[in-house]
C-alpha cells in the first residue's frame, strides 16, 4: 500500500472514522474494503450485525473518497451515499429468480431493495486532493459488498463468496 499513497489515505481515513482497531459496539462487527476506478479511490467500513437466523443488518457505513479536486462536496457525498444504498440492495437482496423458465421479478415493485427503515447511518469523508477531478458516480458502489462480506466473516467465521448475502449463505447448514 505504501506504493499507492492515495489508496492508503482513503483506507486510513475510513478506518479512523469507523474506529477501526477499537471494539465495535456489542453485537456488531466490522469489515473493510478499498477500490479504485474512474481515477477515484474509495474505502468503506461496514458495521453489521447478524441475527440467529443469519439475517444481516448493516447499521453504519463509513466511506472515504479521493476523487481528486472537489468542486461540490455535497454532490460527492450524495453520490457515495446513493452508491452505497444501491450496492447494499445488490449485496443483500439482488437475486433474480426463475419459475417455469421465466424471470419472476418484473419490476421494482417485486424486487427487494434497501428501504429507508433498513438504511444504515452513512458517513462520507472526502480526502483533500490536488489530483485532477475524477469519477464519483460509480466508484462508491464496488467496495460495499466486500466490506459487508468481510464483516459477516468477522461475525460468523463464514466466508461468503456469492451474492446476495442470504441467511442460508451467512449461516450455512
Amino acid at each position: 500500500m505504501t506504493a499507492d499513497p492515495r489508496r492508503l489515505a482513503v483506507l486510513d481515513l475510513a478506518a479512523k472514522g469507523a474506529g477501526w482497531g477499537g471494539p465495535a459496539p456489542t453485537g456488531r462487527h466490522r469489515g473493510i474494503a478499498v477500490h479504485k476506478s474512474f481515477g477515484s479511490y474509495v474505502a468503506q467500513v461496514a458495521e453489521i450485525s447478524v441475527d440467529a437466523k443469519g439475517r444481516v443488518r448493516v447499521h453504519r457505513v463509513v466511506c472515504a473518497v479521493d476523487c481528486g479536486t472537489v468542486v461540490n462536496p455535497d454532490t460527492v457525498a450524495a453520490q457515495m451515499e446513493g452508491a452505497i444504498i444501491f450496492g447494499l440492495s445488490a449485496a443483500l437482496y439482488g437475486e433474480i429468480s426463475f419459475q417455469n423458465g421465466q424471470v419472476r421479478e418484473a419490476n421494482f415493485d417485486d424486487y427487494p431493495m434497501v428501504r429507508l427503515s433498513d438504511s444504515p447511518e452513512i458517513e462520507v469523508h472526502i480526502v483533500p486532493s490536488e489530483a485532477p477531478p475524477s469519477g464519483v458516480g460509480e466508484p462508491g458502489l464496488p467496495p460495499i459488498a466486500p466490506a459487508v462480506a468481510n464483516a459477516v466473516f468477522a461475525a460468523t467465521g463464514t466466508r461468503v463468496r456469492r451474492l446476495p448475502l442470504t441467511p442460508a449463505r451467512v449461516r450455512p447448514g
